[in-house]
């Protein structure tokens, strides 16, 4: 079982179709450290050469255990990201997408993972108070000191992305080359505009949260409790609470049918699902352990069936926006 692999958008760089995002919780020290040892290495052994990170996951900690766990590999084997925007500090210029906090941050980063450079980097989110035109000035200028190879941004508008290309154009800067939305079967928003833009720019699309906090893995079912030490026991923000709406877990049913139809699990019905669409470069996934991960991959290279298809679109409903004139 060998994960297959896409380039990025119309760049030359090749990532593995399933990618590894890094734990978010500070692993040092602790039992859980050394099994997400053995599930970046079992990865290694999958052909898995993705691995997504971002600065503010536990204030860096996530950042130094990938140094850590990537520091046995050869630095050909495997492409590594991160992000910027989130607050780093007390300081006023400790946050956001100003060329000092960038640049800045940039450093430490490189300094907690332990690289001369860093593949993909990230705007983790869109900053409000700083010129794009300054944003996109300063992640150009360290493509050309060799501390990034590629950039891209993460949950912009499509207006935001727009306006960032133009920028780019414009200025004749290294170009904008990635972007990192949330995409899922529950969440469709990026088919209605984004993945347009990304397809006539040669933008790669390398979406988050494939499987909506663990709502498409089954777990949560219609009239049942909450499963022990699950996300929905324990997240502070209750973001799968929140999906837990009886019309999601009705299509949840559907959606397990499907997938006992195809003997596969839901994770996988939808993460293929997900890389069905060219426009996707690669679909970061979460796993704690290497058997999570092993199914992960099972989603590289497979095809869900037309009929298949047809019944997930009838089950999701969407219905994209368009306003219509005249």
């Amino acid at each position: 079982m060998i994960v297959k692999y896409r380039n990025l958008g119309k760049w030359g760089l090749k990532l593995s179709e399933v990618a590894l995002g890094s734990w978010v919780t500070d692993l040092a020290g602790t039992q859980a450290e050394q099994t997400a040892l053995e599930t970046v290495n079992r990865a290694f052994d999958l052909g898995v050469n993705f691995f997504d990170c971002a600065d503010a996951y536990s204030g860096g900690a996530a950042e130094r255990f990938f140094g850590k766990a990537l520091a046995q590999h050869a630095r050909n084997e495997f492409v590594v990201s991160s992000k910027v925007f989130f607050p780093m500090g007390p300081g006023a210029n400790d946050w956001g997408l100003s060329r000092k906090h960038i640049i800045e941050q940039l450093d430490k980063t490189l300094n907690n993972m332990k690289l001369d450079y860093i593949d993909l980097y990230f705007c983790h989110r869109f900053d409000p108070t700083t010129p794009i035109e300054e944003t996109m000035q300063a992640l150009s200028d360290m493509v050309a000191a060799g501390k990034i190879l590629y950039y891209g941004v993460s949950e912009w508008s499509p207006v935001q992305i727009t306006e960032a290309l133009a920028v780019v154009r414009e200025n004749h800067l290294r170009p904008l080359s990635v972007i990192q939305p949330q995409y899922n079967m529950a969440d469709r928003y990026i088919e209605d505009e984004i993945m347009g833009i990304c397809e006539k720019n040669g933008v790669g699309i390398v979406p988050f949260s494939p499987l909506a906090q663990g709502l498409l893995t089954g777990k949560y079912r219609k009239g049942q409790p909450l499963p022990a030490g699950s996300r929905a026991t324990w997240q502070a923000d209750r973001q799968i609470n929140n999906l837990l709406t009886d019309d999601n877990l009705d299509k949840v049913e559907g959606l397990l049918k499907v997938a006992e139809g195809l003997d596969i699990p839901l994770s996988v019905l939808a993460l293929a699902w997900i890389l069905r669409r060219k426009e996707v470069s690669s679909v970061i996934t979460g796993a704690s352990k290497p058997s999570q991960l092993e199914a992960n991959v099972a989603a590289s290279g497979y095809t869900i069936p037309d009929d298949a298809l047809a019944e997930i679109e009838r089950i999701l409903d969407y219905h994209p926006f368009v306003r219509r004139i005249g």
